[in-house]
């Protein structure tokens, strides 16, 4: 656990005092990711995640926690999400697929843990990954007409979409209770869309690239744009088993 915890921990002490209910590191599982693809090392430029559950938060509260802003950033954790207690649980059914995700992947810090009990309803979850599908859906399409045919232009669009992509099978892998390391991601994904084959796996890549080729851009576009419009139908008819 990053030694820097235990400043930011210190620091919303000093601010909430008791009023202080837990410290929450979260997104672990994509930080451990990021290290074993970096030889073991952390990749400097991953923040540490965090969630701070609070009894109240005032005006004065921010303004102190704002002050901290620049160290926390230069100490390598990200802004912290600072939530009341009772926020937390009553915004779930609203965040189903961010808040899902830290109630799925996190470490108590301090405090109590304050997801005990706590679970998404399947039916919150299948509709922000039914928003999430037809979004990435519609940016495609409109993305497509904006290119004005040009293969260099698909090819930044393809690019620019394969992390949208990647986040949109995580969601869709956890409302399926999938694994949700990468690689199992993309394998469930090509079995439940049928899609041609390599046409997953080739996209998610793309998350960790800057650039294509014109050609391999215009290979992969009509596949890419199937696959998502299957995933579309897969979501807006799918029921808890």
């Amino acid at each position: 656990m990053p030694k820097s915890l235990a400043v930011l921990e210190r620091d919303l002490r000093e601010i909430f005092s008791a009023r202080l209910q837990s410290v929450v590191q979260y997104a672990t599982r994509a930080r451990r990711a990021a290290a074993d693809s970096h030889g073991g090392a952390h990749d400097g430029h991953a923040l540490v995640h965090t969630l701070a559950i609070v009894d109240t938060i005032t005006a004065a509260d921010l303004r102190a926690c704002a002050g901290h802003v620049i160290a926390w950033h230069g100490a390598g954790l990200a802004t912290p999400l600072i939530v009341a207690g009772h926020e937390f649980a009553r915004s779930l059914d609203v965040f189903p697929l961010e808040f899902g995700a830290i109630v799925a992947d996190h470490v108590v810090v301090a405090g109590r843990n304050p997801f005990t009990g706590l679970h998404v309803d399947p039916r919150d979850l299948r509709r922000a990954c039914e928003v999430q599908a037809r979004s990435h859906l519609l940016h495609l399409r409109e993305g497509f007409l904006e290119t004005a045919g040009r293969a260099d232009a698909l090819a930044v669009l393809i690019v620019d979409s394969a992390p949208a992509f990647a986040a949109l099978l995580e969601s869709i892998a956890r409302l399926e209770g999938a694994a949700d390391d990468a690689a199992a991601v993309t394998r469930h994904a090509e079995r439940t869309l049928n899609v041609a084959g390599g046409i997953v796996s080739d996209v998610v890549r793309l998350a960790g690239v800057t650039e294509i080729s014109s050609a391999e851009a215009e290979r992969i576009f009509p596949a890419y744009l199937e696959a998502v419009e299957r995933l579309v139908k897969f979501v807006d008819g799918w029921q808890a088993r």
